[in-house]
């Protein structure tokens, strides 16, 4: 942590060497994320309830899904750009050093420009909290508060899927974004107003429900099972296989570079 800490201090500094470009690239992305907001805000001013959602639970779901996205995206959009990495032959620097790879990579990039995004999901699950009619409890407090960091590991797990890929391809699959930035988008709203294919799939295979879907069912009231809310602990066993495929290659890996 402390030799992180040092590259997070020389990332930042290096931004804020041109604190004008910093400020309006912050606030730039406020702004575009800020369209989200006024979409599901214009969207309810119309039809009021969606599938039985209410404005208040869809901004608590969508704050929730676009703040583990931002966080990840932030932190770890390192692995996002790994076919530069492989192309322009610094993957090859990087097994020469004594550090783990994946947290080398994780230090090659630190997207600070994320912070705009980070605050307006913020305050679209702050609105969301407060909209919602939830009765809070210690207990929902927990579960809510545990869909964030369980979310951002799962993000960052799809991006090191990429990244994996990326050895065995050695161009960045566009298939990969309806991931990683697509689940931003319809991540905003309840997998089960898309239809129940959809919930199976974000539940057995990319397990964005465990944590956004089940636990909002616990938040508002629609079951009683606690366990539903404290199922997004088991969204970060996702980073399992990706890393076993990162792993593998790894091994396979041949330099690219020139």
């Amino acid at each position: 942590m402390k030799l992180y800490f040092k590259f997070f201090l020389m990332h930042l500094k290096s931004r804020m060497a041109y604190k004008r470009s910093f400020f309006f690239s912050v606030l730039g992305r406020f702004l575009t994320s800020f369209t989200t907001f006024l979409t599901i805000v214009f969207l309810f001013d119309r039809f009021h309830v969606v599938k039985g959602y209410t404005l208040g639970e869809i901004l608590l779901t969508s704050g929730v899904t676009l703040l583990s996205f931002a966080l990840a995206e932030m932190f770890f959009r390192g692995f996002d750009s790994m076919q530069v990495i492989i192309k322009d032959a610094q993957f090859d620097r990087l097994l020469l050093r004594p550090r783990s790879l994946v947290f080398q990579v994780m230090c090659q990039m630190i997207e600070f420009g994320r912070i705009g995004i980070v605050v307006q999901s913020a305050i679209m699950l702050i609105i969301g909290i407060c909209a919602s009619g939830i009765e809070w409890t210690a207990a929902k407090a927990l579960v809510l508060f545990l869909m964030i960091p369980t979310g951002t590991l799962l993000f960052s797990s799809l991006f090191l899927l990429h990244a994996a890929i990326c050895f065995f391809t050695l161009e960045g699959i566009e298939f990969v974004n309806i991931l990683t930035y697509g689940a931003r988008e319809y991540g905003s709203y309840p997998f089960d107003v898309y239809g129940g294919a959809l919930l199976k799939i974000c539940t057995y295979i990319i397990p964005y429900a465990l944590v956004q879907y089940y636990p909002l069912q616990y938040l508002i009231g629609r079951t009683d099972s606690v366990w539903y809310g404290l199922i997004s602990l088991l969204a970060p066993v996702f980073f399992v296989p990706t890393y076993a495929l990162w792993r593998l290659g790894v091994k396979k890996y041949k330099s690219a570079g020139s």
